[in-house]
């Protein structure tokens, strides 16, 4: 699958939007849920980040670590600000598990997708 310009880089824009609204809506602003699924969530959320950040045409190696970033910044801002949010060790892990999956994802994406004429 190739890179689609603008497109690719506007569903990267909208993905990266969604993630901080997911990740520093204040605890009032989360929904309850049964226990596990915010970890599903984190992964889910960083798979979409890395998968589209890859069709956007961001190398892997830069994304990942990017992303990693990411993850420590967002766990830490919701420990230390006033969000009434908690850092979260187990968080973090999920959003690593996101990244490799959407990394892997992309990979099998980018191989069964014939390229242009």
């Amino acid at each position: 699958m190739t890179q689609h310009g603008a497109l690719s880089r506007a569903a990267f824009a909208v993905v990266v939007l969604v993630s901080l609204a997911v990740l520093f809506a204040p605890a009032s602003d989360v929904p309850s849920a049964p226990p596990g699924v915010d970890k599903i969530v984190h992964v889910g959320l960083f798979a979409a980040l890395a998968c589209s950040g890859r069709w956007a045409g961001i190398g892997a190696v830069a994304l990942a670590a990017l992303l990693i970033g990411y993850a420590v910044v967002s766990e830490l801002v919701q420990g230390l600000s006033p969000l009434a949010r908690s850092a979260s060790v187990a968080d973090g892990l999920a959003d690593a598990v996101g990244i490799v999956l959407g990394l892997l994802l992309w990979g099998l994406l980018a191989r069964r997708v014939p390229t242009g004429p």
